[in-house]
């Protein structure tokens, strides 16, 4: 048995085992907030704005999953954008990162945020990315990394008794 993972892009034969391993971490993760979803759990880990997406496979199983996405010019674009410094067109959104629990060890999760963090850097643009305070354990980590906490915000889906999301920018 292999203890570290492999990245690779993701394919659609791969939703049904993300969809899997979402759900299975989700009970120690809280990631998404909501479970269950109030809609396919396929659109959250598919999502209709994404630019690339990769899976870390392990012995032949998909056990993780991180996203790229283009950033909206709203109010999350635009605290992005300022605490850049950079219009947001040259910034790119890293979402939907999760790893089965099962997995701790492998270095999946730090190998898809480097694999990430490189496409977006490779196309010009500054990565990006948005926190529950919930996750303080993932904020901690991002932190660690290098990434800087530049705002807060309450996106529509966020629960009223929830504290605002943070957001977060990997300097040049």
């Amino acid at each position: 048995m292999s203890t570290t993972a492999t990245i690779r892009p993701r394919r659609p034969d791969d939703i049904p085992a993300l969809v899997e391993v979402l759900a299975a971490q989700q009970p120690t993760s809280h990631y998404p907030l909501r479970w269950p979803l109030p809609f396919p759990p396929e659109e959250f880990v598919v999502r209709k704005d994404e630019e690339r997406a990769w899976v870390a496979e392990l012995d032949g199983s998909v056990i993780g999953h991180v996203a790229v996405s283009a950033v909206d010019d709203d109010e999350l674009g635009q605290i992005w954008s300022a605490g850049a410094g950079r219009p947001i067109r040259e910034l790119a959104c890293m979402s939907v990162l999760f790893v089965d629990d099962r997995a701790k060890g492998t270095g999946a999760g730090g190998a898809l945020i480097r694999t990430s963090v490189d496409w977006i850097r490779g196309s010009g643009r500054t990565p990006v990315l948005d926190v529950v305070q919930r996750h303080s354990t993932a904020a901690s980590v991002y932190l660690h990394l290098g990434w800087r906490q530049v705002g807060t915000a309450r996106p529509e889906w966020l629960p009223d008794h929830e504290p605002p999301i943070l957001l977060m920018v990997l300097p040049d």
